[in-house]
């Protein structure tokens, strides 16, 4: 499914960004083709607190790319944030495996304005001998639905300023790059 509409959010939302020169760019559908085949063979699975040490693994080789790997807190991290309510995971896995070979962790983000829960998309990672598959992709949009069905207005990540193949995913997906701090983008889709 793919999320065609993009919409800017109020100018009080932003205040605490410094918007790039290209913020205003269009945005088309992706412009390179993934195998279907792939994409059928690949089942997105909601992680409830008690499979939360299915994404463990996962969540430890994102935080290495940052270098802070540390198994133990992943697994505390992603336990409490399950039990508390405080994030949804969605984890991708072939149907031949039960091992994921990505996840997306979302965060409620709350608003001040208005009673609609928003949500964040704290983290996306896939295994480096699976991207470019339409993995990202999947998670993402399975993000995108949750985030409709739950009645939020719109969903925001952050990205790094150099990181241009997730940015490239989220602006194929339709979201709008919206302002720049700390060395990451912060990009959103209004629903």
């Amino acid at each position: 499914m793919a999320f065609e509409r993009s919409i800017h959010p109020s100018k009080k939302d932003r205040n605490d960004f410094i918007r790039p020169q290209n913020c205003n760019q269009k945005h088309t559908k992706p412009d390179r083709k993934v195998s279907t085949k792939f994409i059928m063979d690949i089942e997105i699975k909601k992680i409830n607190s008690s499979e939360n040490e299915i994404v463990t693994e996962l969540f430890d080789k994102y935080r290495t790319f940052y270098k802070q790997s540390n198994i133990e807190l992943a697994k505390t991290y992603t336990k409490e944030r399950l039990e508390k309510n405080e994030a949804q995971i969605y984890g991708a896995f072939k149907k031949e495996n039960p091992k994921p070979i990505g996840f997306t962790l979302l965060y409620p983000k709350p608003s001040f304005v208005s009673t609609n829960k928003n949500w964040h998309i704290g983290y996306l990672f896939v295994e480096i001998d699976q991207r470019k598959k339409g993995i990202g992709q999947r998670l993402v949009n399975t993000a995108l639905n949750f985030a409709k069905k739950e009645g939020a207005k719109f969903i925001s990540l952050n990205t790094e300023n150099d990181n241009y193949p997730a940015q490239k995913l989220y602006e194929n997906l339709g979201f709008v790059r919206e302002g720049f701090f700390s060395g990451y983008f912060y990009y959103q889709y209004n629903l």
